[in-house]
């Protein structure tokens, strides 16, 4: 795989309610991640980035939520998401990462 695109393919980490439940629950964590990332990427761009074992990578994709501003009809964009399971004794924390 190809270094540059791996340095693209996290997008930024998501930090919630429910991804903080999931990330005590299981020892996972959440990243919004490009629309045609693949399991392998990502599990290769957080290994990179963060100097992390990864066990395995669920992704999903959430669409976008019809919504109205004003008297105008929108739309929030499509998201896809990459819920990373971390190895054993792993451990991300986003404030000391470059």
């Amino acid at each position: 795989m190809n270094q540059d695109r791996l340095m693209k393919v996290l997008l930024a980490p998501i930090v919630s309610e429910k991804s903080t439940m999931v990330a005590d629950k299981n020892n996972q964590v959440t990243f919004r991640v490009m629309q045609d990332a693949t399991r392998g990427e990502v599990k290769a761009a957080v290994e990179l980035l963060f100097k992390v074992q990864v066990e395995s990578v669920q992704v999903l994709n959430a669409k976008g939520k019809a919504k109205r501003f004003g008297r105008f009809d929108g739309r929030r964009r499509n998201v896809r998401k990459a819920y990373v399971s971390l190895a054993p004794g792993q451990e991300i924390n986003f404030a000391e990462a470059r």
